[in-house]
């Protein structure tokens, strides 16, 4: 860090976004050694084309997990770091149906807490 400046930080951006940069950026940051990652700019690009969650689904979510957590808990008391798989219906190839949380994963089975053997 420079003079409150995280240079790495700054000089990845610069080679992530290197498209986006005006010619003579392109030319100083060149002069100096700095030079375009291909890998970088394509890993950039991607990220921006994903469609992005608005506001007011973020909160839609969220507030379907919050009602899972508290018909499965009982209360709405969760830990900061509380995860909470949401179901969405997705239609497969053939048509058929399957429920999958949002990164393509089946769901975890919620297991009935059961007493001790003691």
């Amino acid at each position: 860090m420079f003079e409150g400046e995280q240079l790495g930080r700054w000089v990845v951006a610069q080679r992530a976004g290197w498209p986006g940069l005006e010619t003579d950026q392109q030319d100083l940051l060149t002069a100096i050694g700095i030079v375009p990652d291909p890998e970088l700019v394509a890993a950039k690009q991607a990220a921006e084309a994903k469609p992005r969650t608005s506001r007011a689904d973020r909160f839609a979510q969220g507030l379907a997990a919050l009602a899972a957590f508290l018909e499965r808990e009982g209360h709405v008391r969760s830990r900061a770091r509380t995860k909470e798989p949401l179901e969405v219906t997705v239609a497969g190839p053939g048509g058929e149906e399957s429920n999958r949380t949002p990164l393509g994963r089946q769901p975890r089975p919620v297991i009935p807490p059961e007493p001790l053997a003691g």
